[in-house]
Formats: structure tokens, C-alpha cells, sequence
């Protein structure tokens, strides 16, 4: 028995602790000058000491080796000397790189690999631009804290409103209440107040106007200084192309997103997946649904190295608000009963919608859902017979791979916990989290879990849409 461990153990972690906060001011500073900080994909930005030891906690479990704030502060004080343009940087990717090399001279490496960002300072967008939310309900209100989030020194995307119908006199407290508090989510990361006279909500210094109207095309946004604006219509209420064109005849709306599948022609973009649909020649387009946006990052993985013959996806969804709260009528089979009481079998187009999103698995897959009590994050069970046999232990491996240095690392995420529940991915800003201890391998066929935040890891791709339109997205580095 070792007694020195206990002092050793606390004075290894007050150590990393004092280099953590020591981090803190570092990453403040590039953030506001429109550099992102990240490891392995987990934003720095506004976070704290703990924070930032979590994330390298994180990285040190999936890479299944030591990554320590010891080795990355270095490479992050060295980069903040340079003058760099607007980018993201993951200083874990940069870290490892650096140690593989051996080169010794932490400046000479890091001048090296961000050679081409070296440029100056710059704004990202001459003028910020506008974005507008319609409805402020959960999604809206998620994006609303996603946006104000990340305003950084305010040369990217600016909330300047979000349109409702009036409840009450006291309308405007009532909503800054609901974006202060989150049952869910928790207390806004920030300061929230209210300015009566303008009927606006000020969340960290942005102020969202409150714009009371019962139809999209009678709101003149040119009257707020609102101009070109993309607006994200939350409501789910018009979902066709006719239906959000009436967005455009309102002054000042130049884009229109849909946060729920889309109807007719209207581009259904799974960002990561189909970016090529966001085109400068198209004004509307929907964000696909939150299921669609977890499963098909996961199955365009496993496709293009596996081939998928055929298979079935069962959700296990989460309660909506579309659901009763006590058993009462409702016009959709079985959804009027008690959502916190039952398990409630429901019909799901997400596998109508993988088909529109990728082609090549049409009429390949069938899917249904099951509503359970829960109020958010939901899972997604892919059933798949492949072209070619795989192991548990090379699918797990190339998922892993993907999760971490491809261009799905932003959609696909992935945990070796045994002990985790559907509790512990609430706020996952990743499309789907695919848990590789409950895969299940058996000859040319599989079975892979996937978990998904349906309302933040959801509304976090609808913001990633957002940046590619408004033409704000950073280059990554290391390349």
C-alpha cells in the first residue's frame, strides 16, 4: 500500500487544474479574434477549467492513450503568438501530431502547420448576417442559445428576432423565462435581461427583438433593420414549398429553413451528407428531421465500406409535445395516450427519408418507432444485413476512426462506456453517438446503437446549415 498516493494523486490534479485555467484567457482571446479551440471535435469556447480537463478526459478514452493539458498547453500558447486569420483549431489533433514528430521546437511546428491561417487577423463576414427565428419554441429556443453562443466578436451570424403570437401581458418575461431556465438543458449559459420598450430579449449582449404575428408574410423585418436575413422556421407548420414561400414576401427574408422533413421539392439537407443541395440558387430548404439526421451519417459510414443490402431502423423516441400529457383525444392512432406512462408505437418516415438523402439505399430499408417516457435523447437501432462479413471488432474500429478524423467527425460520435444511459448525451452536439459496446456482429449482419440528443444535437446541425449559408464556416485545422 502506497500512503503517498492520495497527495499524489490531488497534486496532479491541482496542477492540471492551474494549467486549465491558465488556458482559459488564451482561448478567450482567439475566440473573440474568430479562432475556435477545440480537441477532438469538443468546443473550448465558453467553458470553464473543468471543462476543458472533461474534453481531454474524453480524448484520452477514445484515443486509448494519455492526452494531457501538460501537452496541449504548450501548443496552444504557441499558437496564440501567431496572428491568425478565423479558424478552427483542435489542439488535441495538433498535439498528437506534434508528438508523433518529435521535432522538439513546439513554435517552429505549430508556425508550420498553420502557416496558411498565419495571415492576420481578418473579420470572417464584411457585415455579420441576420438570422431570424420563427416560432420560439424547444428547437427555437436551443437555437437561440446555439447562435448566441457562438456571436464571438460579432463579425458571423447575429439573432436579431424570433416571431411569435402573443400569449399574455406578461408575454416577454414568460419568454425570457423559458430561455433562462431549461428543465432539460439547464440554466443559459450567460446573463439574460429584458429591454421593455423595444419588447427584446438581451442574451449576452444580443438583443432578439419579440415580433408578435399570426402570418409570415405580414411582418416587415426591414422596420427592425433586419435585412437578408435567413430565417428558421420552427413551427413545423408549412412544411411544401408554397407554405414557406410565403416567408420570402415578408421584407427582409432572403433563406428560409424548415426544422422538420420537407414536403414536395423542397431539399432535404442532412448537414455533412448532401451539403451540395445549399446552393446560392435555392431559398428554401428543411434540415430533415432529427432521426434522419442521427441515422444517416451512421449508415452512409457503414455503406461505403460495407455495402448495406437491406435493414430495418427502430427508434425509440422521446415524448413530444405533440403528445398528450394525460390520455385525451388526439387525431394520430395511439398518440392521445399518456406520453409520461406509456411506451406508444408510432409511425416514423425516417426511412423514406434516408432514400431521399441517399439514394443509393432506396427500397432498401424499413422503419417504425416507438414513443417512450422520456423527455429527450432518443436511440436509434440499425438492423443491417451487409454485402461482406465484419467483425465486432473492425466495425467498431473503422466507426471509431470515423468519429475522430473524418468529415462526419462533427455528426458521428462514439462511446466505450459500459455504464452509459440515455441521460448522459443530453447536450450532444453530434448528430448520433454510436454505442460500440452494444454492437452486435454476426456474420454479413448487424446491429448498431445509436443514440441522439433530439432537440440539441439536432438543432446544433440546423446551425451548421445556417453557417454554410451565411458562408461563416471555419477552416480546420490540422489539415
Amino acid at each position: 500500500m502506497d500512503l503517498t498516493k492520495p497527495e499524489k494523486y490531488f497534486a496532479d490534479w491541482l496542477e492540471r487544474e492551474e494549467l486549465a485555467e491558465m488556458m482559459l484567457p488564451l482561448i478567450g482571446r482567439l475566440y473573440r479574434r474568430g479562432v475556435v479551440i477545440t480537441v477532438y471535435a469538443r468546443t473550448l469556447s465558453n467553458g470553464s477549467a473543468i471543462d476543458i480537463l472533461k474534453a481531454h478526459r474524453f480524448a484520452r478514452q477514445i484515443l486509448e492513450n494519455d492526452l494531457s493539458v501538460r501537452e496541449t498547453s504548450p501548443v496552444l500558447v504557441a499558437l496564440s503568438r501567431l496572428d491568425l486569420a478565423p479558424c478552427r483549431i483542435d489542439i488535441g489533433k495538433l498535439t498528437v501530431r506534434y508528438l508523433a514528430e518529435n521535432s522538439g521546437d513546439v513554435d517552429a511546428f505549430v508556425r508550420r502547420e498553420l502557416a496558411e491561417v498565419n495571415t492576420g487577423q481578418a473579420p470572417v463576414l464584411e457585415k455579420p448576417r441576420d438570422v431570424v427565428l420563427y416560432g420560439f419554441g424547444r428547437i427555437g429556443r436551443l437555437l437561440a442559445r446555439i447562435l448566441t453562443e457562438k456571436t464571438g466578436g460579432g463579425d458571423k451570424l447575429r439573432l436579431r428576432a424570433a416571431v411569435v403570437r402573443k400569449g399574455s401581458d406578461d408575454d416577454l418575461m414568460k419568454r425570457a423565462s423559458l430561455l433562462r431556465r431549461d428543465s432539460i438543458h439547464g440554466h443559459f449559459n450567460g446573463a439574460i435581461t429584458i429591454d421593455e420598450e423595444e419588447n427584446a430579449i438581451i442574451a449576452n449582449g444580443n438583443m432578439i427583438r419579440i415580433i408578435y404575428a399570426d402570418a409570415p408574410e405580414k411582418v416587415d423585418y426591414s422596420e427592425y433593420g433586419i435585412n437578408d436575413a435567413i430565417l428558421i422556421d420552427n413551427t413545423g407548420k408549412w412544411r411544401d414549398r408554397e407554405g414557406l414561400s410565403r416567408h420570402l414576401a415578408a421584407k427582409g427574408i432572403s433563406k428560409v429553413i424548415l426544422t422538420a422533413p420537407g414536403k414536395g421539392d423542397v431539399p432535404n439537407v442532412v448537414f455533412g451528407i448532401n451539403n451540395e443541395l445549399i446552393t446560392a440558387n435555392e431559398a428554401i430548404f428543411s434540415a430533415a428531421s432529427c432521426t434522419t439526421n442521427a441515422i444517416v451519417p451512421v449508415l452512409k459510414a457503414v455503406h461505403d465500406r460495407f455495402a448495406i443490402v437491406n435493414g430495418h431502423v427502430e427508434t425509440c423516441h422521446s415524448y413530444t409535445n405533440d403528445q398528450n400529457l394525460i390520455d385525451n383525444y388526439h387525431k394520430a392512432s395511439r398518440r392521445g395516450r399518456s406520453a409520461p406512462l406509456n411506451m406508444v408505437i408510432t409511425e416514423t418516415g425516417a426511412a423514406k427519408a434516408v432514400a431521399k438523402v441517399l439514394p443509393e439505399l432506396s427500397g432498401k430499408l424499413t422503419g417504425n418507432a416507438i414513443r417512450v417516457p422520456t423527455p429527450n435523447v432518443s436511440l436509434a437501432i440499425l438492423n443491417l444485413t451487409l454485402d461482406k462479413e465484419t467483425s465486432v471488432q473492425e466495425l467498431n474500429s473503422y466507426l471509431r476512426d470515423i468519429s475522430l478524423e473524418s468529415s462526419l467527425q462533427n455528426q458521428i460520435d462514439y462511446t466505450n462506456s459500459p455504464e452509459v444511459v440515455s441521460s448522459d448525451f443530453v447536450g450532444s452536439r453530434h448528430a448520433g453517438i454510436v454505442d460500440s459496446l452494444a454492437t452486435i456482429v454476426q456474420g454479413n449482419r448487424c446491429v448498431l446503437y445509436v443514440w441522439y440528443d433530439n432537440e440539441f444535437g439536432y438543432s446544433c446541425q440546423v446551425v451548421r446549415m445556417v453557417q454554410r449559408m451565411a458562408g461563416v464556416e471555419l477552416p480546420a485545422f490540422p489539415k
